[in-house]
């Protein structure tokens, strides 16, 4: 006797169509762009503020730096920049600092040119001490280390032959012409807003003290853009994996001044190469490139502090800055670019090849700096 069989069902559940947000839903991806808005507005409210209130402690802290620190000449400025940017884990602060001691009188022109390169010699700092994470988290040596160590190499180099043009620049006095003419308007206006706050804390602290705020300030300005930034995004969408671009420098020129330009922080847009470097992303020898375009517009932050001082001269001497890092750099990429990528690959290879090496690189990047300060 044939078994009657029932015929098989689908019990399994249908696909429900995707309910519509909820009221509270809609609202918070609303909330979303508003509070991003809110925070970069915040953010270069107190990079303003931190200016005015750096402007205003340079002059008290003037006597203090000239009798604790002989920055007498370009070589001291240029390691008391290097210095105070590996304190600050930061460049742009050193940098806003070196323009309100020159706007202040207590260095000069020049000095004040040496002590921003020496903030971007500095700011290379921390780049390594992310390397030095990825490595304790048993990451490979050769490629967390690499790419700090590339940043130094890189910005190292470039920097110092930039000196010469920057040097030549500002003492004939070549680019004074070139400013920006609604920079008292500016000033003026953003004078009126913040003077009020200025005054209010010089009369509560001490006046050397508004400077040590300012730079806690503006810190915390960098801080509060920096997590404006989807840089986890940035890591995971086809631009952080650069794919075959990443094999043309000038592409990967162009890409570093752009991400440094919107992020407004080299040690943003050259950080994250550690972890794509980690993933497979990028190599060492593609970012040669990527880390000359991001040390141009790393100035765009250092300009606007300019302007926001109202000198003239500052404003060049940061103009020059720009100018010189470009020029290097332009030389290099179009007429030696082999050459010097052959060079810097083995520099950063024979450096973490054993201890020893990275040991005496390490003391160097200290010692230099502190030799500077004292000649």
């Amino acid at each position: 006797m044939l078994k009657h069989r029932l015929p098989r069902y689908n019990f399994e559940p249908l696909t429900r169509k995707k309910s519509a947000p909820s009221v509270s839903e809609q609202f918070l991806r609303l909330l979303r762009p508003i509070s991003k808005l809110a925070l970069l507005l915040v953010s270069l409210w107190l990079f303003v503020l931190a200016i005015s209130l750096m402007k205003a402690g340079a002059r008290e802290l003037g006597p203090f730096i000239q009798s604790w620190f002989s920055l007498e000449n370009f070589a001291n400025s240029l390691g008391f920049g290097w210095l105070f940017a590996y304190g600050v884990m930061s460049g742009s602060p050193v940098a806003a600092a070196a323009l309100t001691f020159f706007d202040a009188g207590v260095v000069r022109d020049l000095d004040a040119f040496a002590m921003i390169t020496g903030s971007r010699l500095g700011a290379s700092l921390i780049v390594l001490l992310i390397g030095f994470v990825y490595v304790l988290r048993g990451r490979s040596r050769a490629e967390s280390l690499g790419m700090g160590l590339m940043s130094f190499s890189v910005t190292g180099s470039t920097y110092l032959l930039a000196l010469l043009p920057g040097y030549l620049l500002l003492a004939n006095n070549t680019v004074d012409n070139i400013q920006l003419g609604s920079g008292t308007v500016v000033t003026s206006l953003l004078e009126s807003l913040f003077d009020p706050v200025v005054g209010w804390l010089d009369a509560v602290l001490p006046g050397w003290m508004l400077f040590a705020v300012g730079i806690a300030v503006i810190l915390l300005s960098f801080r509060l853009f920096d997590d404006l930034l989807p840089t986890e995004a940035i890591k995971k969408s086809p631009v952080g994996k650069l794919s075959s671009l990443a094999y043309k420098p000038f592409v990967m020129f162009v890409l570093g001044s752009l991400i440094t330009l919107i992020s407004m922080s080299v040690s943003v847009s050259i950080s994250i190469l550690v972890p794509l470097s980690q993933r497979g992303f990028v190599r060492r020898e593609n970012v040669i490139p990527y880390i000359m375009g991001a040390n141009i517009t790393t100035f765009i932050d250092t300009l606007l502090a300019a302007v926001l001082l109202g000198n003239p001269r500052a404003f060049t001497v940061v103009l020059v800055e720009m100018l010189s890092i470009s020029l290097v750099s332009t030389l290099i990429l179009f007429f030696v670019y082999s050459p010097y990528e052959r060079t810097v690959l083995k520099f950063v290879s024979w450096l973490v090849a054993n201890n020893r090496n990275l040991a005496v690189f390490i003391l160097l990047i200290f010692v230099i700096p502190l030799l500077l300060l004292v000649v």
